[in-house]
């Protein structure tokens, strides 16, 4: 039996004005993943544990069949892993953005989604200045790393912020809390002094002179210790590859002991190579029993507020993904779509409710819906499970 799970990250969202007071899943063309539900089961996925992060990190860790209050110690920990960075005990990693500060505010989380290009020349003017404090590592686009070495103590005393939902906000107000500790205090001026190097930067002078956000600051946040998860192929018996732009992804799959398949063309933007994902994916499935497929898209244009984009996502993750395994699987196969958290447009920003899931499967029973979205899935025979129970459910059920 082959296992497929494809995440349309913050794909599912809240009844939006502008579409006739349809969600984009609901407005949205996609004939695979409407087949799946009408030919498979449903439910809601209570991913998001209550008083926990809205965010990916916790939401694709109970996917993937960890209960985050037991399992989750950080989003940087995750990171790290996905960039095949060696933490050791006491080492406590941050996620490390590239910002956009504009007259003490937060203008842009993601510094104007510049390129890794750019990215790198700027990160070696960070790594140059602020070296001294910890270890800098370079990802994608405007995601990178910092490491605190022989740290761990600091893991849990801290108060830092995700830059994704302070967007708007004062600088000042959104520091790193309790500033009266020492590495608080200076991990605040090397976010505040990083303003004034990379500002004069001639990779930021070009980007304003083209009208788009300089990547000006760095902003780190999400810190946390190394996690110990239990291999899936212990839990489960099966062999795991996933595939994802999303470094944080990457990294929870390379710690259930799944293999990480690196794909060309994949951005984590709306640009990504969609077709190029399932390709891989495929091939795959060759000597893997599973493959988790991440598409970041709906997301961001969750985060940008763009309608057409999110429903332009969702479309291409229909036709080019999910679309081509339906095509291609030739023997017992399960087929699992579903969002990990919402990312409502009128939002702009993660929330915890329940996300749709279907599960299609050679061998299983199908529910009478006709139907992929936040609404028709709560008549689905599943209910609303907890997150953490959906790999069960899987492994179980078929």
């Amino acid at each position: 039996m082959k296992n497929v799970i494809v995440i349309g990250d913050g794909m599912a969202g809240y009844p939006i004005e502008e579409l006739g007071g349809k969600t984009p899943l609901q407005v949205a063309e996609k004939p695979n993943l409407d087949w799946i539900a009408s030919n498979g089961r449903n439910g809601l996925l209570k991913n998001v544990p209550e008083k926990m992060p809205a965010d990916s990190d916790v939401a694709i860790m109970s996917i993937l069949g960890y209960d985050p209050r037991e399992y989750y110690t950080g989003r940087g920990p995750l990171e790290a892993a996905g960039m095949d960075i060696e933490l050791e005990e006491g080492d406590v990693a941050f996620r490390c953005n590239l910002i956009t500060m504009d007259d003490g505010f937060i203008k842009d989380y993601s510094g104007g989604h510049l390129s890794t290009e750019e990215a790198e020349e700027l990160m070696e003017v960070v790594k140059k200045n602020f070296g001294n404090l910890g270890d800098f590592y370079v990802g994608v686009d405007y995601r990178h790393l910092f490491v605190l070495r022989n740290a761990k103590d600091v893991a849990g005393s801290l108060s830092c912020r995700a830059p994704h939902k302070i967007v708007g906000e004062k600088v000042d107000g959104n520091l790193i809390e309790p500033g009266s500790v020492d590495i608080a205090e200076s991990l605040n001026r090397m976010m505040l002094e990083s303003k004034e190097i990379l500002s004069d930067h001639p990779i930021n002078e070009k980007r304003v002179e083209e009208g788009k956000n300089p990547a000006n600051a760095i902003w780190v946040w999400g810190q946390g210790v190394k996690p110990s998860l239990v291999p899936i192929f212990e839990k489960y018996g099966v062999r795991g590859a996933v595939i994802s732009a999303v470094t944080l992804v990457k990294g929870l799959g390379v710690l259930a002991g799944m293999d990480k398949v690196d794909v060309p063309g994949v951005t984590g933007y709306y640009d990504t190579d969609y077709e190029n994902k399932a390709d891989y994916g495929l091939r795959s499935l060759v000597d893997h029993d599973l493959v988790l497929i991440h598409v970041e898209a709906p997301d961001e244009a969750g985060h940008s507020g763009d309608i057409e984009e999110k429903i332009r996502a969702i479309e291409n993750l229909d036709n080019y993904i999910v679309g081509r395994f339906l095509d291609n699987l030739d023997e017992d196969f399960t087929v699992s779509v579903m969002a990990d958290h919402p990312t409502p447009i009128v939002v702009r920003n993660h929330v915890s409710d329940p996300v749709p899931f279907s599960i299609y499967s050679t061998r299983g029973d199908k529910d009478n819906i006709s139907r992929f979205d936040e609404f028709e899935a709560r008549n689905g025979s599943f209910g609303t499970l907890e997150g953490y129970k959906f790999m069960d459910v899987l492994f179980s059920s078929f």
